[in-house]
């Protein structure tokens, strides 16, 4: 399983993913589920992947390759003109590998090799943009009323980010609320695990201004976690007393 999570704010965006790929309890490995391309002063593309790994893996090495092919950059990050068009080729490449992999496996395959995608960015001269990419290649685009998405095991994080979330707070402030949404998803999900990258991307600037990938032994985190866990347990306690005999 995987936990990412992309975030709009006014200052730009703010990328978590976890590391985890697992078939079973006995086969855990590490892997990257986020990715960027950059052209300095003209753009910046993340994206971040979710299912299953063969898919997203296939889809990521396609689009290293067209990226690195200077004379023939048609379906290139690099060349497409607004981030809307750069969602539309990723979706149309993920569409592609899924139904690919699926029919050379036949029927038993259906639903096996299935993915999503975050993928976030800016060009220059437009806004910085967030958008969610299905398996059957369609995707949504963050806006007020949504502004960030969640892709793999999401129900235990997003009741903090929705309760934490401001649209106007500063970067420092979303990477804090991301990671006690991620510590949350640690908890209760074994599938879900160390170590989490990090990437924030400031409008304007195209370019990841900051980036970090935290480990076990994370001084930061472990501190968050701490607190956190001490933070609940106290606003418990403050709770009013419930009584049986109260009427």
């Amino acid at each position: 399983m995987t936990y990412c999570v992309g975030m709009m704010l006014d200052k730009g965006l703010v990328l978590m993913s976890d590391t985890r790929t697992n078939s079973g309890v006995d086969n855990i490995s590490v892997f990257r589920k986020m990715f960027h391309w950059q052209v300095p002063g003209d753009r910046l593309i993340a994206v971040m992947t979710a299912g299953n790994l063969a898919t997203t893996q296939a889809v990521i090495s396609q689009l290293e390759e067209r990226t690195k092919a200077p004379d023939d950059r048609d379906n290139s990050l690099l060349k497409a003109p607004t981030m809307f068009q750069v969602a539309t080729e990723i979706g149309k490449l993920l569409r592609e590998t899924v139904a690919e992999r699926q029919k050379a496996n036949g029927d038993r395959g259906k639903g096996r090799f299935t993915a999503s995608i975050i993928v976030a960015g800016q060009i220059d001269g437009m806004e910085p943009r967030l958008f969610m990419v299905y398996p059957e290649g369609n995707f949504i685009e963050a806006s007020y009323d949504t502004p960030f998405f969640q892709i793999g095991e999401t129900k235990y994080g997003r009741p903090i980010i929705i309760r934490g979330y401001d649209r106007t707070m500063s970067f420092e402030d979303a990477v804090k609320l991301l990671m006690v949404s991620f510590d949350s998803t640690l908890k209760a999900n074994l599938s879900v695990g160390l170590p989490l990258d990090l990437a924030v991307i400031a409008r304007d600037e195209f370019a990841i201004v900051h980036e970090r990938r935290i480990a076990h032994d994370d001084d930061y985190f472990q501190a968050i976690s701490s607190s956190w866990g001490d933070a609940l347990k106290n606003a418990f306690h403050s709770l009013p007393d419930y009584s049986f005999y109260d009427r």
